[in-house]
């Protein structure tokens, strides 16, 4: 059987579905490629829904049975080496639940993030101080000091995606909330963070807004929740939601559609990018 990974890939996610493109378009069922390779057709599922790693051996003779020519196999074969390598992020296995390292593969290779965030400020866009302050308030489950400052590094790291070459398009609306509630007694925390928040607004790849309480309510009160967009036409736009446990990845176009309208309906209603400045410099001097 193939070996299970803690979460796939994107490139894993990516050539799984163009495996089963392939199998469909040669009329094939998951039985009879399970046949080929003598293997249960649960297995090819799961290599299909990048549930498991992609095993060389399997991909070449199911490309074989797909009638996939020789160069085309070489070039996926390359693919599937790349994309079997372990992700940054896996070196923080200790303290990184498994349900959210998707997400951060997800975040790496989408062209653009659309988020709601009802709490807290986006963990990519927090200080250090601040990432702190919220580990330590237990939301991650425990306050053991040297899994918050392995969280905290963690989310460091993953803030070098909006600083990289060709970066995703960021595009986030905070609840009024984020601000009027303190994550420290210590004022400075708040100031600091919230001069993060205005120097990421001056970035062209990032779009700040705040859905103010005098808007009344708004179709996202309900829960934070994240769009990604893909430059790969494989990858279909994700919905990322969180819970207390663990998370959801929605993919239909029925869900992903509803959540667009959502964040659209949102961001007409919430303050513009240029009034959004001007709130973070009044709360700041509250601070």
């Amino acid at each position: 059987m193939s070996e299970r990974r803690a979460a796939p890939t994107v490139g894993q996610v990516i050539l799984g579905r163009r495996l089963q493109e392939l199998r469909e378009a040669a009329g094939l069922r998951r039985e009879e490629a399970a046949r080929v390779l003598r293997v249960a057709p649960a297995t090819v599922r799961r290599m299909e829904m990048a549930e498991v790693a992609l095993k060389i051996p399997y991909v070449q003779v199911l490309l074989s049975t797909y009638g996939v020519p020789d160069d085309e196999v070489a070039a996926f074969v390359a693919l599937t080496e790349e994309a079997n390598q372990a992700g940054w992020w896996q070196r923080f296995h200790d303290v990184l639940p498994d349900w959210f390292s998707m997400h951060i593969s997800l975040e790496g290779a989408a062209r653009m993030i659309r988020s709601y965030e009802p709490h807290f400020v986006p963990g990519l866009l927090q200080t250090e101080e601040y990432a702190r302050a919220v580990m330590e308030a237990g939301t991650v489950g425990q306050r053991d000091p040297a899994a918050v400052e392995r969280h905290v590094t963690l989310r460091m790291t993953r803030q070098k995606l909006l600083t990289r070459e060709q970066p995703p398009r960021f595009w986030v609306i905070m609840d009024e909330t984020v601000l009027r509630r303190p994550v420290s007694t210590r004022a400075q925390v708040m100031r600091d963070q919230i001069d993060r928040l205005l120097e990421a607004a001056e970035n062209d790849d990032v779009t700040l807004q705040i859905a103010e309480y005098a808007d009344g309510p708004h179709p996202g009160t309900y829960t934070s929740f994240t769009l990604f967009r893909f430059a790969e036409p494989e990858l279909p736009d994700m919905v990322y939601s969180e819970y207390l446990t663990g998370a959801l990845y929605l993919d239909s176009r029925q869900e992903v559609a509803l959540h667009l309208e959502v964040l659209d309906h949102m961001s007409a209603r919430a303050a513009s990018a240029e009034r959004t400045k001007s709130l973070l410099r009044e709360y700041r001097e509250n601070f």
